[in-house]
């Protein structure tokens, strides 16, 4: 079982799903490394996907895609983004990923002819990929968020898994549970009662929280903390108040006041390496992100925010961070406006509107819906001279714009759009189509970290400031090479390529044509950290600040 002196730390929800659990896990994580400990950040999935990249964003948010190209949930990108760092594929697990490997595992006779069950061949494989996790990282404390709430289905395995390694060392395993504490309108007073049934729950499989951190839109006061302690045998220090804040990177600071980090390393018997947490560098960027000394206005036309009758940002949530830390390095907030694409074509808004925006983004996607509402908008955008930044599908519609209404081919296309057109500019990589021929769609498309060699005198070359750059991909789609040179002859420039030439990675006009036009076959968003911004997104959003002057 659990590797003893190896720390571990369960995050598990109670009450309702999408109260901050893996905000609460990036700022353990955030406030422990601060105090000198090398920490892993493990994320479960407990659906039965082998990974995130076949769901659907505006049902499941963003999927974020690992250095490895492992395509996972949207909290590995905050669990990067708090402890500025890359994180390896093993620090993903689904519950598909654990049932694939047992059943192929028996099906190899690797469990000598013996009857393969639930308890102990799955529970068995879930802890040995937490120690794996924990020996790649080299770390001496792992803290787990296992997904969903408690009660469900799905995540039975991973809380038992939990359980039987805090069994055999219960110095080395703390649980704790972040729940949700309502305020009714009507009846005006914070109720314990959800959490409570909710720690009740998690006593009948046997685990017993060390730590409650209580979500709620008000501070948790002592007599409700008084009553989560009574009532659940909780001590009374260790129920912790996670009220609603402004910004979600407050969090490790105001767990910090909290002295949770001193809690936790008391329950795990170990000593602060530290006298003091060294956030200063994170200090200072939460400063910036509370004392802007301008604005900039920003629009995201997209093609996956409907949802009901909300709008689901969290599809594009490494988008919109990004352009949080560039903005606050600048000294500027940034205020986002979330546009459909499908608004364009369907008149609901007029595509003059984008005029009183300092700059526009296009996101990536797939499919065809919504894209000739973003043909449109980059059309507008390119001739108004508005700061664009198109990303992925992005960049390779802004290549299809291009080629329709420059080059003059007018029946120019990606062929995700009309595979018939006579003009592809934008085709499926060759090795792409014997795999989609075959329907394998899952973890086929070109995914994770690649190289790219950037043009002496661009905007991209001058934003990077060197030759060669790394970074992450999602897609299946190419600029057609055969068109390269064409759109080069009108202007079109293509300042990054891979290193042999053959694959395009960004476009630009010059700026002596355009403010800023650029696009970007990868995502650069999927690097960008609060302590890091991403050099296109600064620049880009520099651009935006001069067109706002």
């Amino acid at each position: 079982m659990a590797k003893k002196g190896h720390k571990y730390i369960f995050v598990i929800g109670g009450v309702m799903s999408g109260v901050g659990k893996g905000i609460v896990t990036a700022s353990i994580g955030n406030i422990l490394q601060a105090h000198g400990y090398t920490v892993n950040l493990v994320k479960v999935d407990p659906y039965l996907n082998v990974d995130a990249g076949t769901m659907n964003p505006t049902e499941h948010g963003e999927t974020f895609v690992l250095r490895s190209g492992l395509e996972t949930d949207q909290d590995m990108g905050n669990y990067e983004r708090f402890l500025n760092r890359d994180l390896p594929e093993e620090n993903y697990v689904t519950s598909g990923m654990v049932y694939r490997n047992v059943i192929e595992r028996e099906r190899n006779l690797e469990y000598d002819g013996n009857c393969v069950e639930a308890i102990p061949h799955i529970r068995n494989e879930i802890v040995e990929r937490f120690e794996k996790a924990a020996s790649i990282n080299g770390s001496e404390i792992s803290v787990i968020e296992i997904g969903g709430t408690v009660g469900d289905y799905q995540n039975i395995m991973f809380i038992e898994a939990a359980r039987v390694m805090k069994a055999h060392n219960p110095d080395d395993v703390l649980t704790i549970m972040v729940s949700y504490l309502p305020i009714p309108s009507k009846v005006g007073e914070m109720k314990t009662k959800p959490t409570q049934n909710a720690i009740r729950q998690l006593n009948s499989y046997g685990v017993q929280p060390d730590f409650v951190i209580g979500r709620s839109e008000e501070i948790i006061d002592e007599r409700r903390k008084g009553k989560i302690a009574e009532q659940c045998n909780v001590r009374a220090e260790h129920v912790i108040s996670a009220p609603d804040i402004e910004s979600i990177y407050d969090v490790p600071l105001n767990f910090e006041r909290d002295n949770l980090s001193g809690l936790i390393l008391s329950a795990l018997k170990l000593k602060k390496k530290n006298k003091a947490a060294d956030l200063k560098d994170w200090k200072s960027f939460v400063k910036k992100v509370h004392h802007p000394k301008k604005e900039v206005h920003i629009a995201v036309v997209g093609k996956y925010f409907d949802t009901g009758d909300f709008v689901l940002s969290d599809a594009y949530i490494s988008v919109i961070e990004a352009i949080k830390f560039s903005a606050f390095s600048l000294g500027a907030k940034p205020t986002l406006t979330w546009i459909s694409s499908h608004d364009f074509e369907n008149g609901k808004r007029k595509i003059s509107e984008l005029k009183k925006y300092d700059g526009v983004i296009v996101p990536g996607g797939f499919g065809k819906t919504g894209i000739a509402g973003k043909l449109k908008a980059i059309k507008y955008i390119r001739e108004n001279k508005i700061p664009y930044f198109g990303l992925c599908y992005g960049m390779q519609l802004a290549v299809v714009e291009y080629a329709i209404n420059v080059l003059g081919l007018k029946d120019a296309a990606t062929r995700e759009m009309n595979k018939d057109a006579t003009h592809l500019v934008i085709d499926i990589m060759e090795e792409q189509k014997a795999k989609l021929k075959n329907k394998e769609y899952g973890g086929t498309m070109r995914l994770g970290e690649y190289p790219a060699q950037l043009k002496k005198g661009t905007i991209a070359r001058a934003a990077y400031g060197k030759e060669v750059v790394e970074e992450r991909h999602r897609h299946r789609y190419e600029v057609n090479p055969e068109y390269v040179e064409q759109l080069e002859d009108v202007g079109l420039v293509f300042s990054g390529t891979s290193p042999d030439k053959r694959l395009m990675e960004i476009i630009e006009l010059p700026k002596a044509e355009h403010p800023f036009f650029l696009g970007t076959q990868f995502h650069p968003e999927l690097q960008a950290r609060p302590l890091a911004p991403s050099p296109l997104f600064t620049e880009f959003v520099q651009a935006c600040l001069k067109k706002e002057k």
